[in-house]
């Protein structure tokens, strides 16, 4: 083999390498939401969430099964997925972004971007927190959603015991791919 394939040869597999390290994803994203009422205080665990980071485009996807939310207890995770989330007919949420300012950024970002709840997008601005630590991305964000943008109908009777503003915490690690 000549010098000039080997030197081809070197510099493909970095760049192949190169590439394939710009995606960053993780099948395990914690997320947790909170409704925090003077009556009532309901909060929720998901570790089912999938995400996605493109290092080379600062585009960021998060996929949330919302059957993946568990809850202390069992008949309101019963009701958050019947009643409220509708499950069967929107079973997933997501939030798709791209990092403003990338990649000349902090470690505080913004991320501007659509989240689709209940089958209705909204387009919105994220704060959030990243950073790379051995060649992993640790990302966080907190934010609130207010269940009737979304078309979520919390019935009359049950309205004093879930907040209009729903926290939503974001806490991941995402691994080259």
């Amino acid at each position: 083999m000549t010098v000039t394939k080997q030197l081809f040869l070197v510099v493909f597999i970095l760049l192949s390498q190169n590439t394939k390290a710009q995606k960053f994803i993780s099948r395990n994203v914690d997320v947790q939401f909170l409704s925090e009422t003077q009556i009532e205080n309901i909060e929720a665990h998901n570790n089912q969430v999938s995400a996605l980071f493109d290092s080379s485009t600062g585009e960021i996807v998060f996929q949330v099964p919302i059957r993946g939310f568990h809850f202390e207890k069992a008949l309101m995770e019963e009701h958050f997925n019947e009643n409220y989330m509708e499950t069967e007919e929107f079973p997933k949420a997501t939030l798709q972004g791209k990092v403003e300012s990338w990649p000349n950024v902090t470690e505080d970002v913004e991320v501007e971007g659509v989240i689709m709840i209940h089958g209705v997008e909204k387009s919105r601005t994220f704060n959030g927190t990243m950073r790379n630590e051995n060649n992993n991305w640790i990302v966080s964000s907190e934010f609130s959603v207010n269940a009737e943008d979304f078309g979520i109908k919390i019935p009359s009777i049950v309205r004093k015991q879930i907040a209009e503003n729903i926290v939503i915490t974001i806490n991941a690690t995402l691994y080259p791919r």
